[in-house]
């Protein structure tokens, strides 16, 4: 009897463990929707938790954006997303979130419009995709549960994402992030060759609005606050540099944040490791204080 009872008391205990492992979230890697903006379809990936099939609740939502030479399937394929938000969530350490995870590598490279009018990555995705998955899912569209992150050209895409829109997202996470140019100097090596029929008084304003260190410079008082950022680069990062000098830059504004130099490199390594704790710092956005 007594023997009967322990083995009993163990398969409760462990029961919602086991049947946790069998289910996890659900991740879908090759979903696609159709853009007016860009003329094509755009494909999209995303992560929905344990429960989704099972409860009529609506859930906050982390838009977590790939670097270069990467698309919507990265975080999924080698960033491990599904398991480690998995083990998040069983843990504790953040809230039951839906997860998605545009392709910024078709038919051009980057998020962001081009100063030449020809590619409007950034109006596609905050007037046709930001709308089209938050109808389509069980998403809370209100600012506070919604947060955004990416890795180094989306770590880019976040920085710029969350300073031109702070009405819209709660937390930003850029990790090893493509800042973009810090001087105009810089901007016009870069970007001349690429946009040649683009003035220079074009290039200076797209300067102004496409450099993180600027942006940041010219924050107004108003929105120091209105977003809650983490910051992670390794010290070994060839793109170290650009986020020290955005840190300080917001440590002179006295805008709030984290920042995080870890040891490690430009590696899946290092932002598999980051991606628990930005799914921690985004949970405590959605939750009351």
């Amino acid at each position: 009897m007594k023997k009967n009872f322990f083995f009993s008391l163990i398969f409760i205990v462990f029961l919602p463990s086991l049947l946790f492992s069998q289910s996890g979230g659900k991740v879908f890697d090759n979903l696609s929707l159709s853009s007016k903006i860009l003329k094509m379809e755009r494909k999209y990936a995303i992560y929905l938790p344990p429960d989704y099939e099972t409860s009529q609740r609506s859930y906050p939502v982390l838009y977590l954006l790939h670097g270069a030479g990467d698309d919507q399937s990265g975080w999924i394929q080698f960033g491990e997303v599904k398991n480690i938000a998995d083990k998040a969530i069983q843990e504790g350490k953040c809230t039951a979130m839906i997860i998605v995870m545009p392709d910024g590598n078709t038919g051009q490279r980057g998020y962001f419009n081009s100063p030449m009018g020809d590619w409007n990555y950034e109006d596609f995705f905050f007037q046709e995709m930001m709308p089209y998955v938050e109808k389509s899912y069980r998403i809370r569209t209100d600012k506070r549960y919604r947060a955004i992150a990416g890795l180094s050209m989306g770590g880019g895409g976040t920085f710029m994402y969350a300073l031109h829109h702070p009405e819209l997202f709660s937390a930003a996470c850029p990790l090893s992030a493509s800042v973009g140019p810090v001087t105009m100097e810089e901007a016009t090596t870069r970007w001349e060759k690429q946009y040649p029929d683009v003035s220079k008084a074009e290039l200076t304003t797209y300067f102004a609005s496409h450099s993180a260190l600027e942006l940041v410079n010219n924050m107004p008082d108003a929105q120091k606050k209105a977003v809650r950022w983490y910051i992670d680069c390794g010290d070994d990062d060839f793109l170290n540099e650009g986020n020290c000098l955005v840190h300080l830059a917001m440590r002179k504004k006295e805008i709030p944040h984290e920042f995080r130099i870890r040891d490690g490199a430009h590696t899946w390594t290092y932002w598999r490791e980051a991606l628990p704790s930005v799914l921690e710092f985004v949970s405590q956005s959605f939750h009351q204080y």
